[in-house]
Protein backbone atom coordinates (compact mmCIF):
# COMPACT_ATOMS: atom_id res chain seq x y z
CA UNK A 1 0.00 0.00 0.00
CA UNK A 2 2.93 2.36 0.56
CA UNK A 3 4.58 1.46 -2.54
CA UNK A 4 1.27 2.24 -4.22
CA UNK A 5 0.88 5.79 -2.58
CA UNK A 6 4.61 6.73 -3.05
CA UNK A 7 3.70 6.03 -6.83
CA UNK A 8 1.25 7.65 -7.13
CA UNK A 9 2.56 10.67 -5.41
CA UNK A 10 5.73 10.63 -8.05
CA UNK A 11 3.38 10.45 -10.74
CA UNK A 12 1.11 13.14 -9.58
CA UNK A 13 4.53 15.12 -9.28
CA UNK A 14 5.55 14.30 -12.19
CA UNK A 15 2.67 15.22 -13.93
CA UNK A 16 2.63 18.76 -12.94
CA UNK A 17 6.15 19.08 -13.51
CA UNK A 18 5.47 17.98 -17.09
CA UNK A 19 2.67 20.87 -17.55
CA UNK A 20 4.76 23.63 -16.15
CA UNK A 21 6.09 25.70 -19.41
CA UNK A 22 9.61 24.84 -20.12
CA UNK A 23 12.49 27.63 -21.14
CA UNK A 24 14.40 25.50 -23.86
CA UNK A 25 17.93 26.96 -25.32
CA UNK A 26 17.57 27.06 -29.12
CA UNK A 27 20.63 24.88 -30.78
CA UNK A 28 22.71 26.91 -33.14
CA UNK A 29 23.83 23.29 -35.07
CA UNK A 30 20.05 22.40 -35.28
CA UNK A 31 18.48 25.43 -36.26
CA UNK A 32 18.06 27.18 -39.99
CA UNK A 33 16.18 30.14 -40.96
CA UNK A 34 16.51 29.56 -44.92
CA UNK A 35 15.54 32.60 -47.59
CA UNK A 36 14.63 31.96 -50.60
CA UNK A 37 13.58 34.66 -53.28
CA UNK A 38 13.48 35.05 -57.00
CA UNK A 39 16.19 36.22 -59.21
CA UNK A 40 15.52 38.05 -61.74
CA UNK A 41 12.78 35.03 -62.90
CA UNK A 42 16.36 32.73 -63.35
CA UNK A 43 16.86 31.35 -60.14
CA UNK A 44 15.62 30.95 -56.76
CA UNK A 45 18.78 31.03 -54.66
CA UNK A 46 18.97 31.08 -50.86
CA UNK A 47 20.48 32.03 -47.70
CA UNK A 48 20.98 30.22 -44.38
CA UNK A 49 20.69 33.02 -41.49
CA UNK A 50 22.66 31.27 -38.60
CA UNK A 51 21.65 32.04 -34.73
CA UNK A 52 23.82 32.52 -31.89
CA UNK A 53 21.26 32.55 -29.35
CA UNK A 54 17.43 31.48 -28.65
CA UNK A 55 14.87 30.66 -26.21
CA UNK A 56 11.75 28.88 -26.72
CA UNK A 57 9.52 28.77 -23.48
CA UNK A 58 7.00 26.25 -24.27
CA UNK A 59 4.03 25.97 -21.90
CA UNK A 60 2.53 22.33 -22.73
CA UNK A 61 -0.74 23.04 -20.63
CA UNK A 62 -1.59 26.85 -22.40
CA UNK A 63 0.71 26.83 -25.35
CA UNK A 64 -1.09 30.72 -26.29
CA UNK A 65 1.43 31.58 -23.00
CA UNK A 66 4.06 30.34 -24.90
CA UNK A 67 7.03 32.46 -26.80
CA UNK A 68 9.97 32.45 -28.76
CA UNK A 69 12.98 34.80 -29.08
CA UNK A 70 16.17 34.66 -31.07
CA UNK A 71 19.16 37.23 -32.34
CA UNK A 72 20.55 35.91 -36.07
CA UNK A 73 24.19 37.53 -36.32
CA UNK A 74 24.84 38.70 -39.88
CA UNK A 75 28.25 37.42 -39.73
CA UNK A 76 26.93 33.57 -39.72
CA UNK A 77 24.86 34.56 -43.14
CA UNK A 78 25.59 31.89 -45.47
CA UNK A 79 24.57 31.96 -49.18
CA UNK A 80 27.09 28.90 -49.87
CA UNK A 81 29.49 31.30 -51.76
CA UNK A 82 32.20 34.03 -50.62
CA UNK A 83 31.54 35.98 -53.23
CA UNK A 84 27.78 36.55 -52.74
CA UNK A 85 27.93 36.55 -49.08
CA UNK A 86 30.21 39.33 -48.84
CA UNK A 87 27.36 41.44 -51.65
CA UNK A 88 24.51 39.94 -48.91
CA UNK A 89 26.35 41.91 -45.75
CA UNK A 90 27.42 45.17 -47.92
CA UNK A 91 25.74 47.97 -47.84
CA UNK A 92 23.73 46.94 -50.89
CA UNK A 93 21.36 44.86 -48.64
CA UNK A 94 22.14 43.98 -44.88
CA UNK A 95 25.25 46.64 -44.06
CA UNK A 96 26.03 44.18 -41.58
CA UNK A 97 28.75 46.20 -40.39
CA UNK A 98 26.45 48.68 -39.26
CA UNK A 99 23.20 46.37 -38.50
CA UNK A 100 24.87 43.24 -37.29
CA UNK A 101 22.32 41.50 -35.69
CA UNK A 102 18.87 40.80 -37.21
CA UNK A 103 16.07 39.22 -34.09
CA UNK A 104 12.85 37.61 -33.73
CA UNK A 105 10.32 38.21 -30.51
CA UNK A 106 6.83 36.59 -30.18
CA UNK A 107 4.17 38.52 -29.29
CA UNK A 108 1.48 35.71 -29.46
CA UNK A 109 0.73 32.42 -29.89
CA UNK A 110 -2.44 30.69 -31.03
CA UNK A 111 -3.22 27.33 -31.29
CA UNK A 112 -5.03 26.37 -34.94
CA UNK A 113 -4.56 22.57 -34.52
CA UNK A 114 -2.81 19.62 -33.18
CA UNK A 115 0.61 20.08 -33.39
CA UNK A 116 -0.21 23.86 -35.35
CA UNK A 117 0.51 26.97 -34.04
CA UNK A 118 0.41 30.66 -35.23
CA UNK A 119 3.35 32.70 -33.64
CA UNK A 120 2.95 36.15 -34.15
CA UNK A 121 6.53 38.55 -33.43
CA UNK A 122 8.02 41.59 -34.02
CA UNK A 123 11.27 40.93 -36.79
CA UNK A 124 14.00 43.44 -36.49
CA UNK A 125 16.03 43.51 -39.57
CA UNK A 126 18.34 47.06 -39.92
CA UNK A 127 16.61 48.57 -37.39
CA UNK A 128 13.27 48.32 -39.43
CA UNK A 129 11.05 45.99 -36.89
CA UNK A 130 7.69 45.04 -38.69
CA UNK A 131 5.03 42.13 -37.37
CA UNK A 132 4.88 38.84 -39.06
CA UNK A 133 3.11 35.91 -38.89
CA UNK A 134 4.59 32.28 -38.10
CA UNK A 135 2.99 29.11 -39.23
CA UNK A 136 4.64 26.25 -37.07
CA UNK A 137 4.47 23.09 -36.73
CA UNK A 138 5.74 21.12 -33.14
CA UNK A 139 7.87 18.24 -35.10
CA UNK A 140 8.53 16.52 -31.76
CA UNK A 141 8.95 16.51 -27.71
CA UNK A 142 10.88 14.33 -25.36
CA UNK A 143 14.57 13.24 -24.72
CA UNK A 144 17.30 13.02 -27.40
CA UNK A 145 18.78 9.50 -27.41
CA UNK A 146 22.31 11.25 -28.70
CA UNK A 147 22.34 13.47 -26.04
CA UNK A 148 19.43 12.28 -23.45
CA UNK A 149 18.39 16.25 -23.11
CA UNK A 150 15.04 16.91 -22.64
CA UNK A 151 14.18 18.61 -26.40
CA UNK A 152 11.62 20.43 -28.36
CA UNK A 153 11.72 20.87 -32.23
CA UNK A 154 9.39 22.95 -34.50
CA UNK A 155 9.60 23.87 -38.01
CA UNK A 156 7.78 27.29 -39.17
CA UNK A 157 6.67 29.53 -42.54
CA UNK A 158 6.45 32.83 -43.47
CA UNK A 159 6.73 35.27 -46.60
CA UNK A 160 7.80 38.52 -45.80
CA UNK A 161 8.74 41.59 -47.69
CA UNK A 162 12.35 42.54 -47.58
CA UNK A 163 11.64 46.14 -48.85
CA UNK A 164 9.66 46.49 -45.41
CA UNK A 165 13.16 46.04 -43.69
CA UNK A 166 15.64 48.66 -45.52
CA UNK A 167 16.41 45.85 -48.11
CA UNK A 168 15.09 46.74 -51.52
CA UNK A 169 17.68 46.76 -53.85
CA UNK A 170 16.78 45.41 -57.08
CA UNK A 171 13.02 44.80 -56.35
CA UNK A 172 11.00 44.28 -58.78
CA UNK A 173 13.73 42.05 -60.79
CA UNK A 174 14.89 40.64 -57.39
CA UNK A 175 11.54 39.25 -55.69
CA UNK A 176 10.32 41.66 -52.94
CA UNK A 177 8.89 38.65 -51.22
CA UNK A 178 11.24 36.32 -49.27
CA UNK A 179 9.83 32.78 -48.18
CA UNK A 180 11.43 32.33 -45.13
CA UNK A 181 11.61 28.19 -43.74
CA UNK A 182 12.55 28.02 -40.25
CA UNK A 183 13.13 24.97 -39.07
CA UNK A 184 14.93 24.49 -34.73
CA UNK A 185 16.16 22.09 -31.89
CA UNK A 186 16.05 23.12 -28.51
CA UNK A 187 16.82 21.76 -25.52
CA UNK A 188 15.98 22.33 -21.70
CA UNK A 189 17.68 24.96 -19.38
Amino acid sequence: MKKLILALALSSVTGIAVAAPVSYDMDPGHTMVLAQWNHFGFSNPTANFGIDKGTIIYDEKAPAKSSVEVSMPLNLLSSFSDKFNAHLKSADFFEAEVFPTAMFKSTGVKVKGPNKLEVTGNLTIKNNTKPVKLDVTLNKKGVNPMNKKQGIGFDATTTIKRSDFGVGKYVPNVSDEVKLRITTEAYAK
